[in-house]
């Protein structure tokens, strides 16, 4: 093999790493010599090598053989590694350093890591709710009404989404109300309503159904037969 042939090889021969891994370790206490040493043990077991030691380690660093113990003491420590047991083909039992914990400990911190931006997400989006019914309103918001809304979040757990599509229900309608705000979120969620999209189908199918009912001259002569079917509260026809 050439020296043309042999580059060629070198820069198509895998390595394989999680992404995450290269963009979390420091966030784990990780240093980056304890991070290059997981990437040997790691590149040790892609060949075949399941006990690599300090020795082994030593060999492709340029720390000390006693830097090495010292790093791979204190990842298992901390566990990011640990010493295993594994069945061979000839039924002996062999050992391998594990670094299963690692992935372990990166797994937890990407699902906190997810969880606080979902939560600071979800404050923007609240922001920016509260923002835009005082928009609408054309005023600042009263304690009793920013409670309200609250209470739509918290109690109530409706989407902001959803919340904002009500809020632009009522102004289409012209009802311009924290309690007919109210009665569509409660009319929507009686009704499995969870999307907009699911709004939209809903409200067409409500509407559709009154256009098809009877116009009464006089409330006095509604009959059994010409009250609505509809179930609840109709917060198309609600008022104020």
């Amino acid at each position: 093999m050439n020296p043309e042939d042999l580059t060629h090889v070198l820069g198509e021969e895998p390595f394989t790493i999680n992404g995450l891994l290269f963009q979390y370790y420091t966030r784990l206490g990780l240093t980056d010599e304890q991070f290059l040493i997981l990437l040997h043990i790691r590149r040790f077991h892609q060949e075949g090598h399941d006990f690599p030691t300090p020795e082994d380690i030593e060999s492709r660093m340029t720390s000390t053989k006693e830097a090495c113990t010292k790093q791979l003491q204190e990842l298992s420590a901390k566990r990011f590694i640990e010493i295993i047991d594994l069945a061979a083909s000839d039924g002996k039992m062999n050992e391998r350093v594990s670094i299963q914990p690692l992935y372990e400990k990166l797994a937890m911190l990407y699902f906190e890591q997810s969880a606080k931006q979902e939560e600071k997400q979800q404050k923007e989006r609240e922001g920016e709710l509260y923002k835009r019914f005082e928009e609408e309103f054309g005023r600042p918001l009263s304690p009793m009404e920013m409670e309200m809304i609250s209470m739509w979040l918290d109690d109530d757990q409706h989407d902001p989404v959803l919340i904002e599509a009500a809020l632009r229900e009522a102004v289409v309608s012209s009802r311009m109300n924290f309690r007919y705000i109210d009665r569509i979120l409660f009319d929507w969620k009686k009704n499995g309503v969870k999307t907009v999209e699911q709004a939209k189908i809903h409200g067409e199918k409500v509407r559709g159904y009154k256009e098809k009912q009877p116009k009464k001259t006089n409330a006095s002569e509604k009959t059994d037969e010409q009250k609505p079917a509809y179930p609840g509260y109709n917060w198309l026809e609600g008022g104020d």
